[in-house]
């Protein structure tokens, strides 16, 4: 589809996006329409711009921001802007969105610090900090208490146990990778997943080898191979249960087991965001009361989180990338939207002003028969252990734009 924007206005900003990465959030939206919380009405009448996981360059600065923003800025956008009605950009507006070419951005979320400098020069890692910042706020919010002392610890247990529910998928990979070099070190991570191969690929970008030499340790389990998912998890802690258990997974009964793993003060962060607005599940409040535990859950990060996100992944701390398994152009957007829930693998990255079809990372050689700029870009990413990287981004930038 090909739409004009209009004039940028004396307090907008225009942006050219380079990379926008998608989530299931979107496809949510999507199938909701004018229900979802964040979608307004009239859709048929205005529709909205999607993607709300976006980076790119400053193309054009209204007059009243001369002074703040300048053309060739690299940027990327914090979506969530704290609006009652919770209006966000991907959702909410028409001409304000990271799945487009080029983008307005509005006085409203500029003045609620929707635009992050970004001194980097990989956009991925900048359209990625969005979904990381999801994760990185998850652990902040969680907390601990100590008896009859009636203030909260903010975050997960420092050198504590923690155990990360249905997280082999790409948020679930983004968790563990914070978990193992964020600043909460946690003493022993545990990982489940019904899905073999989907564990093998997080096995093989954060091996257990990762903490050798350390005193923690990271463990995978399928629980589809266990008979009592709960004793096996509980089985590594000794049976000391976990003082934090994520949930990422919208399902009764992974909450169910969660609130069952958790040892004394045990925080249950449901992670994960349900399509259901009646999505309910047993909790024992025996325990609530007796052993201390509790419930959190978030949606979305805060900029203060994005910008954790970016400066760990510059500094090399964190690889946002190891959640992509997918990339296209701006052609693919709408096929993808429209099967999202049947494509397989992790994150979904878009170039807009490339024209590709989706492919999966580890099948770019195959299409390098038909194509022989696929080969290249097979090669790069062959090397890296078809994670998505720098040198991938600049190639097909540089061979597809």
């Amino acid at each position: 589809m090909t739409a004009e924007l209009p004039p940028v206005g004396a307090s907008e900003v225009l942006m050219k996006v380079v990379s926008s990465s998608m989530c299931y959030s979107t496809y949510k939206a999507m199938t909701l329409g004018s229900s979802h919380k964040r979608v307004p009405d009239g859709l048929d009448e205005v529709p909205v711009m999607t993607g709300h996981e976006f980076a790119g360059v400053i193309e054009e600065v209204g007059e009243n921001y001369k002074d703040r923003f300048h053309k060739g800025q690299v940027i990327a956008v914090q979506p969530a802007m704290g609006l009652p009605s919770g209006y966000s950009p991907g959702y909410s507006y028409p001409y304000y969105g990271g799945d487009a070419t080029y983008t307005i951005i509005p006085e409203i979320a500029i003045e609620k610090g929707g635009i992050l400098s970004y001194e980097e020069e990989y956009f991925a890692d900048a359209s990625l900090a969005e979904p990381m910042s999801c994760i990185i706020g998850a652990f902040h919010a969680s907390y601990h208490t100590t008896h009859f002392v009636y203030e909260y610890e903010m975050g997960i247990k420092k050198g504590g146990n923690l155990a990360l529910l249905g997280a082999a998928g790409p948020m679930g990979i983004g968790a563990i990778d914070y978990a193992i070099n964020g600043p909460y070190q946690p003493k022993l991570i545990v990982v489940t997943d019904l899905d073999q191969a989907r564990l093998d690929r997080a096995a093989s970008l954060i091996p257990p080898s990762v903490l050798d030499g350390t005193d923690r340790r990271l463990v995978y389990i399928n629980t589809s191979k266990v008979d009592d998912e709960v004793a096996a998890v509980r089985a590594v802690s000794e049976d000391q249960g976990y003082d934090d258990v994520m949930v990422l997974v919208p399902d009764r009964g992974l909450i169910e087991t969660a609130d069952k793993l958790l040892g004394v003060d045990g925080c249950l962060n449901f992670f994960a965001g349900p399509t259901d607005k009646s999505f309910s599940a047993s909790i024992n409040f025996y325990n609530v009361h007796y052993e201390r535990t509790h419930l959190v859950g978030t949606s979305g990060g805060s900029t203060g989180d994005m910008q954790e996100s970016l400066t760990m992944s510059a500094a090399g701390k964190l690889n946002p990338s190891f959640m992509v398994t997918h990339v296209g152009g701006i052609d693919a957007v709408p096929p993808t939207l429209k099967d999202f829930p049947s494509i397989p693998g992790g994150k979904k990255l878009f170039y807009p002003h490339v024209h590709m079809p989706l492919v999966a990372i580890d099948e770019l050689r195959a299409h390098a028969e038909r194509d022989p700029r696929f080969a290249g870009l097979a090669d790069i990413c062959e090397t890296n252990n078809n994670v998505w990287n720098l040198e991938a981004e600049r190639y097909l930038l540089a061979h597809w734009a």
